[in-house]
């Protein structure tokens, strides 16, 4: 099973959520261009915190941080594979 952090424990165990995702963010070391995948998300959060200040509607923003945050996370388990492939066999 792929790395995940469910609906349920970002919302019910938010330290527990928070400590996988930074684990996993520690991985950004190991790619090419970590500036070009990161600085896109960063830009889609800020858009998307800036819409749903206040408001009481859809976050206009989310398809387009979901689509980026779903780009990092197979960026890094893809630096994570090659890791493991990587270890010569004994």
């Amino acid at each position: 099973m792929g790395w995940c952090i469910g609906r349920t424990e970002a919302l019910s165990d938010t330290l527990s959520a928070r400590r996988k995702a930074l684990a996993k963010l520690r991985g950004l070391a190991d790619l090419d261009d970590p500036e070009s995948i990161v600085v896109p998300i960063l830009i889609d959060a800020i858009l998307m915190a800036e819409s749903y200040r206040g408001a009481r509607h859809d976050i206009t923003f989310l398809p387009e941080l979901t689509r980026s945050v779903d780009a990092l996370i197979r960026e890094l388990n893809a630096a994570e594979k090659a890791k493991e492939w990587a270890i010569p066999a004994e």
